[in-house]
């Protein structure tokens, strides 16, 4: 094998567990026939925006189980599909409201020694409500037993609206400066947050070539592969759409030469201005865009989502909500090629389209079909990656703060999280009530005595 194939998939839920049945059966949807003819994947990784409520986001660990398991049984059911392939969950991690989950091919995890996480918040007091959470692993390629290509993973989801746009560009610099992989303190604590018992036995077995001395912390270790996927939020406009707009809405089924064909839109699109610019996602690419806006469909698109997949038939026309510009906010992007790879290692895009729009969001999920070569890093020194050539140079300094204000933004994280369970969920008012009514009776009690 000379090429690692990944699928990588970005999709707001909404705060909603999908449908498992009617995603699996579209999960694939973005791969075209060449994409496919190339096999199962070797990795499916997830990146999953609004996951769950912000109290179950927020307080974590089994509050999120319904959620997770809803893509475990839709990674499990797509794949037996197509390819009657099995995967192993290796990943399973969150920053607040934002979810990461990376599956292994049962047949290649032995091939993965190591995997390391890392999280940023970067919302309401640098919560989670908005935020990043990474995955770095290592896999070690035929005939180099000791060295691993190395991938680095990220889940983001930036700040809102069209005029947020300065701050979405603060929000990528909060991921280069604070979105730390700290080896010495968690080496395998991906694994422990998120692996079935088979896939950490199996880990297990495979000694470790991860030497937490030399290797980088930052996201852009010269010695990875990096994918980063989510809700971008980057919109076509820096100012809300007015009534008179409207009619410059991308309309289906017209000809490119047409106004209103999504391509004249695309061109105003903030993200693409403001890497060309130089002022965010330093050093990324992104494979050529062929597919409507992601976003915000509106409810009325939502409710004849469902019965739209069900028939196999497409939407008449695209529905859009009229308060907010039609825009590509759900994006890949990616480090084509790692500094010391050069011209050997880029990373070649098969496929990069949008999925149908599902009735639990107002975003249709995007996924790209990416193969990376096989062949594993020297471990370079830093000193060979600086120069002209050196095509991986954080544009940030990690922060050296990071972890004290990740462990703050977290005890904030709790106790929101508690209050929200409380106050928004059937079972945090019940909770409530119960209290409330055992404290009266108690009250009652004392004062009868």
């Amino acid at each position: 094998m000379e090429d690692l194939n990944l699928y990588i998939l970005t999709s707001n839920c909404a705060r909603t567990i999908i449908d498992v049945d009617l995603f699996a059966d579209h999960f694939f949807d973005a791969l075209s026939a060449d994409a496919r003819s190339l096999g199962a994947p070797e990795l499916i990784v997830l990146s999953l925006q609004e996951i769950a409520p912000i109290a179950y986001s927020f307080l974590g660990g089994t509050y999120l189980t319904p959620y997770f398991d809803a893509f475990i049984r839709t990674v499990k059911k797509a794949t037996a599909k197509l390819w009657n392939e099995s995967y192993v969950n290796l990943v399973k991690d969150h920053t607040g409201m934002t979810g990461l989950m990376v599956f292994a091919r049962a047949d290649i995890v032995d091939k993965i020694p190591w995997v390391d996480t890392a999280h940023v918040g970067f919302g309401i007091q640098e919560m989670g409500n908005k935020g990043a959470v990474g995955a770095r692993l290592g896999y070690v390629a035929e005939g180099h037993p000791s060295k691993t290509v190395d991938l680095t993973f990220v889940a983001a989801h930036l700040a809102p609206m069209e005029n947020a746009l300065e701050q979405r560009n603060l929000d990528w610099q909060s991921i280069v400066e604070r979105l730390v992989f700290s080896h010495k303190d968690s080496p395998l604590k991906a694994l422990g947050q998120g692996s079935s018992d088979e896939s950490t036995a199996l880990l297990a077995d495979h000694e470790s070539s991860h030497d937490a001395e030399t290797s980088r912390q930052d996201l852009f270790a010269p010695n990875s592969y990096v994918f980063l996927a989510g809700d971008l939020n980057y919109r076509t406009s820096d100012v809300g759409p007015l009534k008179a707009d409207i009619v410059r809405f991308p309309r289906q089924g017209v000809p490119r030469e047409d106004p209103a064909h999504y391509s004249h839109l695309l061109k105003e699109d903030q993200l693409m201005r403001e890497m060309r610019e130089g002022r965010s996602f330093h050093g990324l690419s992104e494979a050529p865009i062929d597919f409507p806006p992601t976003y915000k469909y509106s409810g009325a698109a939502q409710q004849a989502a469902r019965a739209s997949l069900l028939s196999g038939e497409s939407e008449a026309e695209w529905k859009w909500s009229n308060h907010r510009w039609p825009s590509w906010c759900d994006r890949i992007l990616y480090l084509d090629s790692p500094s010391w790879a050069r011209e050997r290692g880029q990373v070649k895009p098969h496929a990069y389209n949008a999925l149908p729009l599902f009735p639990h969001s107002d975003h249709r999920p995007v996924a790209l079909a990416v193969s990376v070569p096989l062949k594993p890093s020297d471990s370079p020194s830093e000193t060979d990656h600086e120069g002209p050539e050196a095509k991986s140079v954080a544009p940030f300094a990690i922060d050296p703060s990071w972890r004290s204000r990740r462990d703050a933004a977290r005890q904030k994280e709790i106790v929101v999280g508690f209050l929200a369970y409380l106050g928004l969920t059937w079972e945090g008012n019940g909770m409530l009530l119960a209290s409330t009514l055992g404290l009266v009776g108690a009250w009652v009690l004392l004062r009868s005595l």
